[in-house]
């Protein structure tokens, strides 16, 4: 098993289970834990994004060896995880400074999107590790 991409791996699944935990704290009026869960949640998705970079510095892209249905498959959760990464950044720096300025309102109204993209950014990224580092021995 390679070492750097299950850590980032895991880096993803932390920050799709703080994403969550902030999530059901704010629905249940926990203001203050929110905070503290969502500020987590961007910094071990910080630190994924530059465990990432290193990685992809020192070893580059990792090609999926199955072809066929699972190869299509790999690429569509692969290509849209990508795509809908570039764009979280922005998203979540702007839906995290708007509290610090008091914009509550904008703050709920960006955190509408921001949340399912996060969420959706986070678990695929676990999924692209399973697919890319286990699935082939699963079924070659």
């Amino acid at each position: 098993m390679e070492l750097h991409p299950f850590f980032n791996a895991c880096l993803n699944a932390t920050s799709a289970i703080l994403l969550f935990a902030g999530y059901r704290a704010i629905r249940r009026g926990e203001v203050e834990r929110h905070r503290k869960l969502m500020l987590s949640a961007f910094a071990v998705s910080a630190l994924f994004l530059a465990s990432y970079l290193i990685r992809y510095a020192v070893s580059g892209t990792h090609r999926f060896p199955l072809e066929g249905g699972l190869r299509t498959l790999y690429l569509l959760v692969l290509g849209s995880h990508s795509l809908l990464a570039a764009v979280l950044l922005p998203m979540a720096l702007r839906t995290l400074w708007l509290p610090w300025k008091g914009s509550f309102e904008r703050h709920r109204r960006i955190a509408r999107i921001t949340f399912p993209i996060w969420a959706y950014v986070s678990v695929t990224g676990v999924v692209v590790y399973l697919m890319l580092y286990h699935l082939p021995s699963l079924v070659g």
